[in-house]
């Protein structure tokens, strides 16, 4: 079975890039190389791959200019940003410096009679599913971590962002990391279902939308391979009485608008204390006001297209939704608004979580806010969804974030920040939002299997 995956730009609808799929022998056979160099590569010493793949990272950097340009064709983030390089190589440098401690040998104790320990042992193949959103940073929370461990990986990038697996796989053969170690395959859904299902992956490690996880999670059933999911997100704000009101509403809006509102950690819901309330929606509606909507191309551009049409309608239908229901739009339609993939950034009062914008992922330029009198109310809001992934708290007290975050089902919490994955903790969540976790001591953690020596020795 052949088949084409295209990448429509999201600029003007053109097509930006076409790769043919692998067929399924062609992709059985990718994988049975990975696997036969993966002893080999482990088998190298764990600085020479830490170099190689610090090597690759500094590659991946030296593309920059070009990059830039090529993320905000593929799915419209605009170039004044920069593109993802500063938090690409700073979750790669952290996984490298903790990579020794990390991946030690766990001493349990040893006298006369006894020598026992624990080793961290590669999984072997490890196959990487990366979404388009923050292409470069999601693929590398697992790439890196995953090839300094000694394991072997598999990159399927999604279609919407084509060349990135390309590009990364370029940058890393050139600084040295076998090509066979490394590979960028591009895989139909059948064909990934197919490789999961005939036990071509150790573990597979996927980042996307809920229903992809289900699936990667029902091709996986009964082979015992490893499954590490981040999915869906509804990620809460909460404004306390005492918060420093300018500095949430800064963060918590660019939190909620940043990418076109296309953050796995985007903020999509904000509960403010009755005191702060009016001021708090007055300042969010001025700053999003201030917003430029336009060619991502154009440095003036502050917010750019969403990265497809059929994501701008799912936003545009939890609106109109909404707004039937009883919701109250704050911002005016902007120019630039084209009834596609450019959409005005919304935000919405007299919302109530029986609206869909309130309960569902949005994924894109809209947050619903909604007044709370204490911390039980607030609370009570938060974890009504079925997502987990992080929330935001904004107050003065410590301790008082340390008792809220500890009765909030979610993976990450925050205080006085947001959107922001801390490479020294492990990034994870519960509920849909899924299992396993990413980054930090716990990242090599699950990129690795134990196993236990248990040594008598012969004493007489």
């Amino acid at each position: 079975m052949s088949g084409m995956l295209t990448c429509i730009s999201p600029i003007d609808g053109s097509v930006f890039a076409e790769r043919p799929v692998l067929s399924a022998d062609e992709a059985f056979a990718a994988a049975k190389r990975a696997k036969d160099a993966q002893k080999a590569w482990a088998a190298r010493p764990l600085q020479e791959r830490i170099d190689l793949v610090m090597a690759g990272v500094a590659a991946v950097g030296a593309m920059n200019d070009e990059i830039v340009p090529e993320i905000a064709k593929m799915m419209g983030r605009p170039v004044r940003y920069g593109g993802e390089f500063g938090g690409f190589n700073e979750r790669a440098s952290y996984m490298a410096d903790i990579a020794a401690e990390s991946l030690a040998d766990i001493q349990v104790g040893e006298d006369g009679t006894f020598k026992r320990y624990i080793k961290r042992l590669p999984h072997g193949v490890v196959f990487v599913v990366a979404p388009w959103n923050y292409p470069y940073m999601t693929a590398i929370n697992t790439v890196a971590p995953a090839l300094i461990a000694g394991n072997t990986v598999m990159l399927k990038h999604a279609t919407q962002t084509l060349l990135v697996g390309e590009r990364m796989a370029q940058a890393f053969h050139s600084a040295g990391v076998p090509e066979d170690v490394f590979q960028n395959v591009f895989l139909s859904h059948d064909v990934t279902n197919d490789l999961i299902a005939g036990n071509a992956f150790d573990f597979v490690n996927f980042t996307g939308s809920v229903v992809g996880g289900q699936a990667m999670e029902r091709a996986a059933a009964g082979t015992f391979t490893g499954v590490g999911t981040e999915l869906g997100g509804k990620d809460p704000g909460y404004v306390m009485e005492d918060a420093d009101l300018d500095a949430a509403v800064d963060t918590l809006i660019d939190g909620a608008m940043f990418n076109s509102g296309q953050c796995c950690c985007g903020i999509e819901r904000i509960y403010v204390h009755e005191s702060l309330y009016d001021a708090f929606v007055e300042k969010a509606v001025a700053v999003v006001n201030g917003y430029k909507l336009g060619n991502p191309l154009d440095e003036e551009t502050t917010i750019g297209p969403m990265a497809n049409v059929r994501f701008a309608d799912e936003v545009r239908a939890q609106i109109a939704e909404a707004l039937e229901a009883g919701a109250t739009a704050h911002i005016e339609t902007f120019a630039e608004d084209d009834g596609g993939a450019y959409l005005t950034p919304q935000i919405l009062t007299d919302v109530t979580h029986d609206m869909r914008v309130m309960r569902d992922e949005s994924f894109g330029p809209v947050v619903g806010i909604m007044k709370v009198s204490s911390d039980e109310e607030a609370i009570a809001l938060m974890n009504d969804s079925e997502f987990g992934l992080t929330a935001s708290l904004w107050t003065k007290d410590v301790a008082r974030a340390e008792r809220v975050g500890n009765e909030i089902e979610t993976g990450t919490v925050f205080m006085n920040r947001a959107d922001y994955l801390d490479p020294g903790l492990c990034w994870t969540g519960c509920k849909n939002t899924g299992r396993g976790g990413g980054l930090s001591v716990i990242g090599f953690q699950n990129l690795t299997r134990p196993k236990s020596y248990h040594l008598k020795k012969v004493t007489s």
